[in-house]
């Protein structure tokens, strides 16, 4: 009764409700803020590559603040997201994931924008931010509702369920065989001690071994996860960029036919407007949920950068959606649509497609693709955990935040053994109670964004002088 319940709900929730107010009020911030998304990319690759972007202190940096998001969205979404899209909508899904990235690049800069704002100095000289700040002294006391459940579901959805089960899942598939299992003395030795399955004693280990990593580097706190952020983000998307690179070089006679299939498909009325909006409600629905642009966790690490001017803090916010769902996004379609076999695909099975594709085209590249999606997804796991951990530490105080690190990292060993059910639903009803409230504030409080921006300008202007 209440696995239908929890589910019903968080089907509803994330269906239409969760795609018309992530999308729609994308658009209606897209155009209110004069395209910012467009019109100040310049700026915010200007941003990226200045000195001020890169100074932190004793807190951690505004690119550290990008790769550390970044390192959070960038995960088996990206794959196995993006195969899934290619598997309902066909190649025209993609040209609409384009078009969502450029309008998550606006959320997310009112989000950088207005956390920045809005954050809160602590006594030993660090910064809090995060939608519930935002609520808190963007809105007034009587909105700390909303803040509250903001801070509850964010603490609880941003566990790493889907994540860790699925990497596991992955390694069991990619790794071992019922025979392999079998003769393992380590797994049999577990197996005998513990009663359970040869295939379960392997997610233990493998599940053991992800706590394991998750624990050594979040445990050193936001300046850790921000330093390790920093080197693995270009090292996990430089090796997947050369991997497809490669393979577009060796299909490069196909390259034009790819594009070409992707705007041909994205405007097919063959079907009629009905399948078009389909397609492209398809597309903009998997890009939101990779870039997380309106959910506030950007607002979160963005607010414990050491950057103060909002403004500048929003513009380096502003390109995590093109890495993500732009770049990276990209890379993966380009791969599918060359090598992958969406004939033979029974179901919807994202990340055996890219799997099976990668392993065509690259020697080895099964596997090779399964140290990416490793680094994918333990990205996303150290930035997970400091989201929830600072979302506990504003319902029950910092002292109170270590525990839920704690059982942050128990519940990765926890899912990678158990089958999913009702977890998958739990965690998609706090995910859309994270993003309810956070763009009901970015479109309440878009003046101050405004406001922000037009004192950045003048200030920009007088100093050219």
């Amino acid at each position: 009764m209440v696995k239908c319940f929890i589910t019903t709900l968080a089907d509803f929730l994330c269906g239409y409700p969760l795609f018309i107010l992530l999308i729609g009020g994308g658009f209606f911030l897209f155009f209110y803020s004069g395209m910012v998304s467009v019109r100040k990319l310049p700026d915010a690759i200007r941003e990226l590559r200045g000195k001020k972007s890169r100074e932190s202190g004793s807190q951690i940096s505004s690119v550290q603040a990008l790769m550390s998001v970044v390192a959070a969205t960038v995960g088996m979404g990206n794959i196995a997201g993006v195969a899934i899209a290619l598997v309902m909508g066909g190649p025209g899904a993609i040209f609409w994931m384009w078009v969502s990235a450029l309008v998550g690049m606006s959320t997310k800069f009112h989000e950088g924008v207005l956390t920045t704002r809005h954050k809160l100095m602590r006594a030993d000289g660090g910064t809090d931010g995060g939608t519930m700040y935002i609520i808190d002294r963007g809105l007034g006391r009587r909105w700390h509702w909303l803040a509250i459940t903001f801070a509850v579901a964010g603490m609880l959805g941003t566990l790493c369920i889907m994540n860790a089960n699925q990497l596991t899942e992955a390694m069991v598939s990619a790794f071992t065989t019922p025979e392999w299992l079998r003769s393992n003395a380590v797994i049999s030795g577990l197996t005998s001690a513990i009663g359970w399955s040869h295939e379960s004693s392997f997610r233990l280990l493998v599940g053991l071994g992800i706590a394991l990593t998750v624990t050594i580097v979040v445990i050193g706190g936001i300046r850790r996860i921000a330093g390790v952020a920093q080197w693995l983000v270009p090292f996990m998307v430089g090796l997947y960029f050369i991997s497809v690179v490669y393979i577009i070089a060796t299909h490069i006679s196909e390259v034009p036919g790819v594009f070409r299939s992707i705007f041909a498909e994205a405007f097919n009325l063959r079907a009629g407007w009905g399948a078009l909006a389909g397609i492209a409600i398809i597309g903009a629905r998997r890009a939101a949920l990779v870039n997380d642009a309106g959910v506030g966790t950007a607002t979160i690490m963005h607010g414990a950068s050491a950057n103060a001017s909002p403004v500048r803090e929003g513009l380096i916010a502003m390109l995590g959606p093109s890495i993500d769902s732009g770049l990276v996004c990209t890379l993966t379609a380009v791969a599918l649509l060359l090598c992958g076999d969406f004939q033979a695909v029974e179901g919807v099975k994202g990340l055996d497609v890219a799997m099976k594709a990668f392993g065509k085209a690259i020697p080895m590249g099964e596997f090779l693709l399964m140290v990416i999606v490793l680094c994918f997804s333990l990205s996303s796991m150290f930035s997970y955990s400091f989201y929830g951990n600072r979302c506990a530490a504003y319902l029950f105080g910092e002292r109170k935040a270590r525990f839920y690190t704690w059982f942050f990292i128990i519940t990765l060993i926890v899912f990678a053994v158990i089958p999913l059910g009702v977890a998958i639903g739990f965690c998609d009803l706090f995910y859309a109670l994270m993003a309810f409230p956070t763009m009901i504030t970015l479109l309440l409080l878009r003046r101050q964004v405004r406001e922000e921006v037009k004192m950045f300008e003048e200030d920009s202007k007088s100093t050219a002088r």
